[in-house]
């Protein structure tokens, strides 16, 4: 499946939560290339939204999995652990995304001293 295919099928609320979980790399990279000490001080809300998004992301996918189940008596096991696999995501990418703009942060902080 092609990459714009996919994101045209997810809903609102994971799409959103996908571009937050972005915004804390954006912040790492900028502090990096230009080290300050305002940028530093924004990396820490900006990490904390990002982790949010994240969970938010991934408690819409499992409460969207969850309902079928409650609502149906039978439900394939497969698509009950396909529907799990893709309510990680947000959690997966929002946390990827904050380990490389800390990782970012660090070279900043490294020169900026």
């Amino acid at each position: 499946m092609e990459l714009f295919t996919i994101l045209r099928q997810i809903g609102i609320l994971a799409l959103l939560s996908l571009i937050i979980a972005m915004l804390p790399l954006a912040a790492g990279i900028a502090y990096a290339v230009r080290p300050t000490e305002a940028r530093l001080a924004l990396m820490r809300p900006v990490s904390l939204a990002g982790m949010f998004a994240g969970l938010a992301g991934f408690l819409a996918g499992l409460m969207a999995v969850l309902r079928p189940i409650w609502l149906a008596e039978d439900v394939p096991f497969r698509l009950i652990a396909a529907g799990l696999a893709e309510s990680l995501v947000p959690l997966f990418v929002a946390f990827g995304c904050l380990a490389v703009a800390w990782l970012c942060a660090a070279f900043g902080l490294r020169r900026h001293v």
